[in-house]
């Protein structure tokens, strides 16, 4: 009997016959398979509906984004129909999709290089400059609250005081940790409620291998993983970017003695996010970047020890103490930023008045 994954395959119009349906890549969310036919290559996913409860709201946000960037020129991630003409397929009751695979790029999970690193800030930016004129009123909030991060922080709290998977007793001094932090939560937030700080349409998930760089030039080509694209602050895809990509070691290393914040990825990457955006950046955010990084590091951090304390039930793990080992790679990291705090808005100042 044919897989799920070679049953869902076959429910899409793919050009060729299909040779093999195999796991791909190392995504927390969907479950991925990389299509091979005679004659293309596609990729498929097995959608979250865990995370995503809402699949056609999601699905038509994605339709509506990548349009929006083709009709502009922009290479961006090309949804396969079904053989029903639909964006998604349903299988004994589990959404799949399929999108074309873009062939001769490469991605990184982790780069010293300032130049690729600074490449991929230059994407996201381009990809918020090139949103701009879209009316995010048309966009489904994917996942309510995302990027609310004292709304983050009580779930957090009742994550600890329920303590489901009976472990707090052994991480209270990296709960401690957090709550010591209370005060940090509603900064961007009451900002945003506040008008001081614009709402624009955002990617909100900015890792460093969600860019497709070209395999040969090293040239950004495709901002991938849309699940999240909606209404929010540019501090968040900014600030995410930041604590991936300006870490000088993966979210899961397990020796913290190499986890630490790299002025020279930050500088790298906020030129190049900056460039494109120098012109529509407002005071409020160039005063809030530095922040952005901060906060998002605090957040991530903040959820994967709730999700350890929860029994790891939102993201994939391989081992038992995974969200944990991610967990102090990221009170690691936003120690090291807390340091560089005064560098960090130094840095974005003098690039937004182009003394950088």
């Amino acid at each position: 009997m044919a897989s799920p994954a070679m049953q869902a395959a076959s429910l899409f119009q793919l050009d060729g016959h299909i040779q093999s349906v195999e796991p791909y890549g190392d995504g927390h969310i969907n479950t991925t398979y990389l299509i091979t036919t005679d004659q293309a290559r596609y990729i498929l996913q097995h959608m979250n509906t865990h995370v995503f409860p809402d699949t056609r709201a999601l699905m038509r946000n994605i339709e509506l984004v990548t349009q929006f960037l083709r009709d502009r020129g922009q290479e961006t991630l090309d949804l396969v129909p079904t053989q029903e003409g639909t964006s998604y397929a349903e299988l004994n009751g589990h959404p799949w999709r399929v999108y074309r695979f873009i062939e001769g790029t490469r991605s990184y999970n982790l780069t010293d290089d300032p130049a690729i690193f600074g490449a991929t800030g230059e994407a996201f930016g381009k990809f918020q400059r090139d949103l701009a004129e879209f009316d995010a009123s048309q966009l489904t909030e994917t996942i309510s609250d995302f990027h609310n991060t004292p709304k983050r922080f009580a779930d957090f709290k009742q994550s600890v005081e329920l303590d489901r998977a009976g472990r707090a007793a052994q991480v209270q001094s990296e709960i401690e940790f957090y709550l010591s932090r209370e005060a940090d939560a509603p900064i961007i937030v009451d900002a945003l409620a506040e008008g001081t700080v614009p709402l624009r349409v955002t990617h909100n998930d900015t890792k460093l291998n969600n860019i497709l760089m070209d395999a040969e030039t090293g040239a950004a080509r495709a901002v991938i993983d849309l699940d999240t694209v909606m209404p929010g602050s540019m501090l968040y895809d900014f600030g995410d970017s930041i604590r991936f990509g300006a870490s000088t070691a993966l979210e899961d290393e397990p020796d913290v003695s190499k986890v630490a914040f790299s002025p020279l990825l930050f500088t790298a990457y906020a030129q190049g996010f900056l460039k494109p955006l120098r012109n529509s950046v407002t005071p409020a955010e160039v005063e809030l970047f530095a922040r952005g990084a901060r906060m998002m590091t605090f957040e991530c951090g903040m959820r994967f020890l709730a999700d350890y304390l929860d029994g790891d039930t939102y993201f994939a793990t391989k081992y038992p103490e995974h969200n944990l080992v991610r967990a102090h790679t990221q009170i690691a990291l936003l120690a090291d930023m807390e340091r560089h705090q005064a560098f960090m808005q130094d840095t974005v100042a003098q690039i937004v008045n182009q003394r950088m």
